[in-house]
């Protein structure tokens, strides 16, 4: 499929998380997909539903991020306005994506308390649905390049706007599904297309984070160059803190263990709580 969803290269990702009464689930979620294919989630903002609030944040992300996520607003009701913001955003149109309502009356049940429904006959309750397909349009493009159907038993389509954001509901369970249905599109824009991702080793130390920064420093300026960030994480009331590398090569982070081990007099972990002392476990169970 030709689309804007696979035109520049992506190395950086920023999520909208749109809603004026929001859990949010869904920008975890999004940080661990985009490690999991070496994209740098570098920004994560939580807006109300306000169309203003919407066009400013769609405009400095789509220009400063390869790959923009929206999530929530663009449901049947008054207030879901998030297509309707971003297409003012870049000064676009809504229209009607006739693929998508065919797709909507194909494979949507009829509410039980709507058994009079018609497809055909105007009504309250088709107005409601027809704010789901009415899309931002760019004239210049084919709606192809602009709107993406991701799974064949889904009539949402993936919304692309101004090339790089990409409009999707905050419903948790369609958001995760459509994000990973959209991998395939994005694997080759990744710079590891072979989508072998972002890969976090953890050590465990029993010494203070002063005692490792001089360590920590020298190692940073030798491995950053190479890929590799270094982190170090104080874990407050414990014993024991946390060491991290992270970086895409994997040969280059194994070669490194030891060397790290013995700079920070401490060990490769699975997690961060791994080797701390009995008694502070069963604090935690017993609280």
């Amino acid at each position: 499929m030709t689309s804007a969803a696979n035109a520049k290269p992506i190395h950086t990702a920023a999520c909208l998380i749109i809603g004026d009464e929001t859990i949010d689930t869904n920008s975890p979620f999004l940080a661990k997909f985009c490690f999991s294919l070496g994209i740098h989630l570098q920004r994560v903002e939580v807006i109300p539903d306000d169309e203003e609030d919407i066009m400013e944040a769609v405009r400095r992300m789509s220009a400063r991020y390869d790959f923009v996520v929206t999530s929530g607003g663009i449901g049947p009701t008054h207030d879901d306005i998030t297509y309707q913001s971003v297409a003012k955003a870049f000064n676009l149109k809504l229209e009607l994506y006739q693929d998508a309502f065919d797709r909507m009356k194909k494979l949507s049940r009829p509410h039980p308390m709507q058994p009079n429904f018609d497809w055909e006959t105007p009504s309250p309750g088709l107005t409601a649905k027809l704010r789901m397909v009415e899309l931002p349009f760019d004239p210049k493009l084919t709606w192809e390049q602009q709107a993406i159907f991701v799974a064949d038993d889904l009539w949402v389509p993936i919304a692309v706007v101004n090339g790089n954001v990409h409009i999707l509901p905050g419903v948790p369970r369609l958001f995760e599904r459509l994000l990973q249905n959209l991998k395939p599109l994005l694997v080759p824009r990744l710079s590891d297309p072979e989508g072998k991702g972002t890969f976090r080793y953890l050590f465990s130390t029993p010494l203070p984070e002063s005692a490792v920064a001089p360590y920590l420093t020298e190692l940073a300026a030798k491995v950053e160059p190479r890929g590799i960030k270094v982190g170090s994480y104080p874990r407050w009331g414990k014993k024991r803190n946390t060491v991290t590398l992270v970086g895409a090569d994997k040969d280059l982070l194994e070669s490194l263990v030891q060397e790290v081990e013995a700079g920070v007099q401490g060990q490769r972990v699975t997690r961060e709580d791994e080797l701390d002392p009995l008694e502070e476990v069963e604090q935690v169970f017993s609280q």
